[in-house]
């Protein structure tokens, strides 16, 4: 019997199954040289994207346009996406508040206002922010200023007032809220309530 090591050359002789000038298909249309579609370039786009890193359907769809990709084939691969779970705005949003409130103490009005520059929608903004109860955003606002404390004593009490309520107040906290929270927390520090009171008559 013939084995394949012995078969001659010429016109009779068996091609390899694997010869890629046979019209072998290789593993991708990338490595064949045949140009991705909209959607397909699209589909990538996104993939790649969302490769250990959650993100708004607004978040891609500006990433697709960034790259030329047409809206009509965009807006395709982005609904399909929503479809199949990949993208899911409202829990985005929802870690994103759990994470940025532990991580950062950011209160509601602040992150709401960093949900809205990612695009999510008011509707899902507001479930989302609703996470945080009065009770909590309070709770975590009196951690802070107590941490504050340590930085600013040795200070006269105005700068110390301004620093205290300045940094909730960039947090996001109302102010009312951060006003009461730092005359509490100089109360009983030892402040004398009194002049507390002609600094924080609001509070």
């Amino acid at each position: 019997m013939t084995r394949r090591t012995d078969w001659p050359d010429g016109p009779g002789r068996p091609e390899p199954p694997d010869r890629p000038d046979r019209g072998a298909p290789s593993s991708s249309r990338a490595e064949q040289g045949t140009p991705l579609g909209p959607e397909e370039q699209a589909r990538a786009i996104c993939l790649r994207l969302l490769t250990g890193t959650p993100r708004t359907r607004k978040q891609l769809a500006d990433a697709l346009h960034a790259r030329g990709i047409p809206d009509e084939a965009a807006q395709e691969v982005l609904s399909r996406f929503e479809d199949v779970g990949l993208i899911d705005d409202a829990a985005f949003a929802g870690a994103w508040v759990e994470s940025r409130h532990h991580s950062r103490g950011l209160a509601r009005r602040a992150l709401a206002r960093e949900l809205r520059t990612k695009g999510v929608d008011s509707a899902v903004i507001a479930d989302a922010v609703e996470q945080l109860d009065a009770d909590q955003e309070e709770q975590t606002a009196r951690e802070l200023v107590e941490r504050k404390l340590r930085t600013t004593r040795g200070l006269d009490r105005d700068k110390r007032l301004r620093r205290l309520a300045g940094m909730l107040a960039r947090k996001g906290y109302p102010e009312g809220l951060a006003l009461r929270v730092v005359r509490r927390a100089l109360e009983e520090e030892g402040e004398d309530p009194e002049l507390l009171e002609h600094h924080l008559p609001d509070a």
